[in-house]
């Protein structure tokens, strides 16, 4: 049987390098250094948008606090008699101006202090103006957050080789990390191995062959096989070969979920490196006395070894 044939360039370009990297990091995204590139306020709201909701809130609370803080030094500067608020010390001159600084950009006014001249009224009128397109920036984002479909498809840090078939495959295993309920997941493999000819080095590409593509639903776990026939790109080599091949297994992972309405998609990879040999996943689910499936998150990447 003919092994398989290479595929066209997936999009990563098939000039490499010895010391090539992983294409796709761990959490997806992929392994790109850009220079020479203009920040655009497109991208800061793409960061914005993908970091984690803890990372999330400190900056927001930090770009409050900054800003909050510039203006109470400029009230400083022109003298708080402006603001009817001067003390005589300075630490609490500053804190009377940051704290008119915060009811001011929040639009909201206790009346102990308010802007006294021309100067302070201009000064006044500017934050408020910052307050309103910084807080309709932050309503975006918190929209686009919660708006934006996020995968709850969680891989395994591990991928394994072992005896499968009277043969040997790889596998990996991935799970529904929350209730959603997702249909017709659907996984892709491409295999990515480096080479050298003449031209120098080169990345060739394979689609792997898998013992299911797809499945109807996935309420629980699914471990993907890719058994090492002799069609396999990875037939043939030894383990200690597998070892110093240099390559990369590029996941992608696609699926309905019905709380979004529509497709989602999640990438991820694994190099050769990472395969861990006679290794086996250990059982994720199982029934309670009721009959129900119990989901163990804690087991996704949890294995034994064959010889056990």
């Amino acid at each position: 049987m003919a092994k398989t044939k290479q595929v066209a360039d997936p999009g990563f370009g098939r000039t490499s390098a010895e010391n090539v990297q992983r294409f796709v990091n761990k959490d997806g995204t992929f392994n790109i250094k850009h220079i020479n590139h203009k920040n655009q306020i497109t991208n800061t709201f793409s960061y914005l948008i993908d970091i984690s909701w803890p990372r999330f809130f400190l900056l927001i609370f930090l770009g409050y606090v900054v800003i909050n803080s510039v203006f109470a030094i400029i009230y400083l500067l022109i003298g708080l008699q402006h603001l009817n608020g001067a003390t005589g010390n300075m630490f609490y001159d500053f804190l009377n101006a940051f704290f008119f600084s915060a009811q001011t950009i929040t639009t909201v006014g206790y009346g102990k202090m308010s802007p006294s001249g021309t100067l302070a009224g201009v000064i006044s009128t500017i934050q408020a103006l910052v307050g309103l397109l910084s807080f309709s920036f932050i309503t975006g984002l918190l929209y686009g957050r919660f708006a934006k479909p996020r995968s709850f498809v969680k891989f395994s840090e591990k991928i394994i080789h072992r005896p499968f078939n009277g043969g040997t495959a790889i596998m990996f295993r991935i799970m529904n990390m929350k209730k959603t309920v997702m249909l017709q997941p659907k996984i892709t493999v491409t295999l990515s191995l480096l080479d050298k000819d003449d031209d120098g080095y080169k990345s060739r590409f394979f689609k792997l062959a898998l013992e299911r593509e797809q499945i109807s639903y996935l309420p629980t776990t699914w471990t993907i096989v890719h058994e090492i026939k002799e069609e396999s790109p990875l037939f043939g080599y030894s383990r200690e070969e597998l070892k110093k091949l240099k390559g990369e297994f590029i996941v992608l992972a696609t699926y309905f979920d019905e709380s979004f309405n529509q497709d989602v998609h999640r990438v991820y990879s694994y190099t050769l490196e990472e395969i861990s040999f006679d290794r086996i996943f250990d059982k994720a689910f199982e029934f309670d006395g009721e009959g129900v499936i119990v989901l163990d998150h804690e087991k996704l990447n949890r294995t034994n070894s064959i010889n056990s």
